[in-house]
């Protein structure tokens, strides 16, 4: 049982990545084990910032191991560019990291699919990231996908056109013309040519049967950590359907995305934000429209690390909550952006939600297709700033209330608490 396990229990956007990074020297080995480059973990210290999308959480420390699970897919010319700009800082990266052959890779293909369902589905669109996320799951499922370990095939080059051939002809049955669309700034063309490039770039990087590489690092004593990418309300079974992503982002994934058996998980460390965020379309029962929604999202900086949008604002939703720590198994939280409401003088926080003429206290299945009307209690905020450089040297009362009222509705402990982006902000708040 040397398997801990970081995970999201909103709608993604938590603050995983600088958690991940905070807690590294404490482990061994950091695993992502699902989701690709629709994820963007953003970490800061020393006046530096990077944002991940497909890379662990733990590249920034040295001793650490970095393990791309199966679970994950890859654009190999995303990752290629990560690297390049972690090199180009100084950061270690090539000697510590190691990718699973089982990983499925993503085509250029895959990203013209994802546009234009997107652009097929006109007012429906979900508010994909355009990364050709759903559509390589689909070919995974589907049992058409290409894997990291085929690139080393001799037949790679022929099963990839053939992949190819077969996603044109759905583009072509949309009636979507790609001619002028651009993927990250490029003709298809030209995408096509560098991720074929970063594609022999990949095949050099240290490939490891996941499964086998994690149970012996496991077996020779290492503390493993196992990264989770976007939120549990966005799991392909238990999020807000349609409107999730297409992997399962909740404790589920980490079994299936890194090979490893559920009596291996110690510790299940679920992240939340003292309020709520979600890009992109979907139910939100307690969006906030006006100026307070407005305040969180400028002074939070909410705005999508790896899309760029802005983020919708809102209360903290505690039947969403209990619902995720229910799902997960969730031993211990962690708190996070709670700094960006110093100044409210009161906060809201939804405890259930009307439906069908009936106070409920739990997310019903029609939350995915009706709105809810959400029922709040209203605490007092706490008007002084917790932001500090190392850790809070002095607690507010209300704000230490605040903490108290949410462990005692959900039944479940915050050992850690965010004081700012840093990651030197960090509050251990129990042992």
């Amino acid at each position: 049982m040397n398997v801990d396990v970081l995970l999201g229990l909103q709608w993604g956007d938590e603050g995983k990545g600088k958690i991940v990074d905070v807690l590294t020297p404490q482990y061994d080995v950091v695993a992502r084990f699902q989701g690709g480059p629709n994820a963007g973990h953003t970490i800061e210290f020393e006046n530096k910032k990077f944002v991940l999308h497909t890379i662990p959480s733990g590249i920034f420390n040295p001793d650490a191991i970095n393990l791309i699970g199966n679970g994950v897919i890859i654009d190999p010319l995303i990752l290629r560019r990560e690297m390049t700009k972690l090199l180009d800082s100084g950061t270690q990266v090539g000697a510590n990291l190691y990718i699973s052959r089982k990983a499925h890779l993503i085509l250029p293909t895959h990203r013209l699919l994802d546009a234009a369902y997107e652009h097929a589905k006109g007012a429906q669109k979900i508010g994909s990231t355009l990364k050709g996320i759903g559509p390589t799951y689909t070919d995974k499922i589907s049992r058409n996908g290409l894997r990291v370990g085929d690139i080393a095939s001799v037949n790679f080059r022929k099963r990839y056109d053939e992949l190819k051939s077969r996603h044109l002809q759905i583009v072509e049955m949309i009636d979507f013309d790609f001619s002028d669309h651009l993927i990250d700034g490029l003709p298809f063309d030209v995408y096509e040519q560098q991720w074929m490039e970063a594609l022999n770039g990949l095949a050099k990087l240290q490939l490891v049967d996941g499964e086998y590489f994690i149970h012996k690092m496991a077996r020779s004593g290492k503390r493993i950590l196992a990264e989770g990418a976007q939120g549990s309300l966005l799991d392909i079974d238990f999020g807000s359907y349609p409107f999730v992503t297409s992997s399962n982002t909740t404790i589920a994934g980490v079994c299936s995305g890194l090979g490893i058996s559920p009596q291996m998980i110690s510790r299940v460390i679920g992240i939340f934000k003292a309020y709520c965020t979600r890009v992109g379309s979907g139910p939100f029962p307690t969006e906030l429209f006006d100026e307070t929604g407005a305040l969180l999202r400028s002074k939070g900086n909410e705005f999508g690390s790896t899309t760029g949008r802005a983020r919708r604002c809102g209360w903290l939703d505690l039947p969403a909550l209990q619902y995720a720590i229910m799902l997960n198994g969730v031993t211990e939280l962690v708190m996070m952006k709670a700094d960006v409401m110093d100044e409210l003088e009161h906060i809201k926080v939804a405890t259930g939600y009307r439906h069908k003429g009936e106070l409920i206290d739990y997310l019903p299945f029609e939350a995915c297709l009706e709105a809810l009307e959400p029922v709040y209690d209203i605490l007092p905020g706490w008007q002084h700033s917790i932001q500090t450089g190392n850790g809070i040297q002095e607690v507010p009362a209300a704000f230490e209330s605040y903490i108290q009222y949410i462990e005692a509705k959900v039944e479940t402990p915050v050992t850690i608490v965010s004081t700012g982006p840093d990651r030197s902000q960090t509050w251990y708040r129990k042992a």
